[in-house]
C-alpha cells in the first residue's frame, strides 16, 4: 500500500493534469449514463420523483407503441438508402480522384466541404431548394424542362429528399477515408496483375476490394451508427408551427426524433430512456457483427 502511495505521490502532477477531464467526463458522461438506465426503468417526468416500473417502458415500446415501429421502419429505410448509395459514390469518386489528375487537392476540398459545414446550415439551405411553387430551384429546373413540380416535403417524398441531402453530405468524409486506403495498398499487387494480364476490373475486383475491405468496414459501421443517430435533418425539414416534428402521418418520424419527442416534449424521461437503450441495443449488435467480419485475414 505505502508502495502504491508513493507511486502516486510521485506522479501527482500528472494525476492534478488529467484531473480536470476526469472530473467532465465523470460528470457530463458517466453519471448521466447510468442515470438513464436507472430511469429506463422508471416512469419519471422530471417533475415527480422517479417511479420503478421493472421493464413495462421497453414492453410497451416493443408491444403497444405503434409509433416506434414506424420510427423504427423510417430510420431503417433511410439507413438502407444512405449507406450503401454513400459507400459507392464515394468509393467511385476517391478511385477517380486517386488517379494522376490535375487539381486533385482543389476536388478533395470541393467535396469534402459539406462534411465540416454545420448539419443545421446545409439542412435550412436544402428546405429552400426543396421548396414548393417558384421559389424552390429543384422545381424550377423540372418545369423548365417540362415536369410537373414535385411536393418534395409532402407524405410520399420527404423521406427521400432527406436521404438524397445526406448522400450527399456525406460524400467527402467517406472519400478521404476511402483514399487513404487506397493509397495504403501497395502498388506491387497491381504490378503482380498486370504480368498476369489482369484487366481494370479484375485488378479492381480481386485486388481493391478485398484489400481495401478494412476500410470499407470502418467506413461502413460509421456510417449505420451515424444513419442510425439522424435527427437534426428531420428536425429542420418537418418541424412545424405545432412543434411536431416526423412529418405529415409520421412519414419521416426516425427513431431519434421520436426520442426527441418524447423526452424534450412530453417530458416522458423514462420512457425515452427505454428508447435510448433499444437504440444502443440495436448498434451495440451491429458493432459486434462488423468486429466478426474484421477478424477475418486476408491472405494472398
Amino acid at each position: 500500500m505505502n508502495r502504491v502511495l508513493k507511486e502516486i505521490n510521485k506522479q501527482k502532477s500528472a494525476y492534478i493534469f488529467i484531473a480536470p477531464s476526469f472530473l467532465l467526463f465523470t460528470v457530463f458522461l458517466v453519471i448521466p449514463v447510468f442515470a438513464s438506465l436507472y430511469w429506463s426503468f422508471t416512469e419519471y417526468n422530471i417533475l415527480q420523483p422517479p417511479k420503478f416500473v421493472g421493464f413495462q417502458n421497453y414492453a410497451n415500446i416493443l408491444f403497444h407503441d405503434p409509433r416506434f415501429w414506424k420510427a423504427m421502419t423510417n430510420t431503417v429505410i433511410f439507413v438502407i438508402g444512405t449507406v450503401p448509395t454513400s459507400i459507392v459514390i464515394s468509393l467511385l469518386l476517391a478511385m477517380a480522384i486517386d488517379q494522376n489528375i490535375r487539381f486533385k487537392n482543389w476536388f478533395k476540398t470541393f467535396f469534402f466541404i459539406p462534411s465540416i459545414t454545420s448539419i443545421i446550415a446545409i439542412s435550412v439551405i436544402w428546405k429552400w431548394l426543396y421548396a414548393s411553387g417558384k421559389y424552390g430551384l429543384f422545381n424550377h429546373f423540372l418545369s423548365s424542362i417540362g415536369i410537373p413540380p414535385v411536393n418534395w416535403l409532402g407524405v410520399d417524398w420527404t423521406l427521400p429528399s432527406i436521404i438524397m441531402m445526406s448522400v450527399w453530405g456525406g460524400l467527402g468524409y467517406n472519400m478521404i477515408l476511402f483514399i487513404a486506403g487506397l493509397q495504403g495498398i501497395p502498388q506491387v499487387f497491381y504490378e503482380a496483375a498486370e504480368v498476369d494480364g489482369a484487366s481494370d476490373w479484375d485488378k479492381f475486383r480481386n485486388v481493391t476490394l478485398p484489400l481495401l475491405r478494412p476500410t470499407m468496414l470502418f467506413v461502413s459501421i460509421m456510417s449505420i451508427i451515424s444513419a442510425f443517430q439522424v435527427f437534426e435533418q428531420v428536425y429542420i425539414m418537418t418541424y412545424n408551427s405545432e412543434g411536431a416534428v416526423g412529418g405529415t402521418l409520421d412519414c419521416a418520424l426516425t427513431i431519434v426524433a421520436y426520442l426527441y419527442e418524447t423526452g424534450f416534449q412530453r417530458f416522458s424521461m423514462g420512457y425515452a430512456s427505454a428508447l435510448a437503450y433499444l437504440i444502443f441495443f440495436v448498434l451495440f449488435i451491429v458493432t459486434i457483427i462488423n468486429m466478426k467480419i474484421v477478424e477475418k485475414k486476408i491472405e494472398y
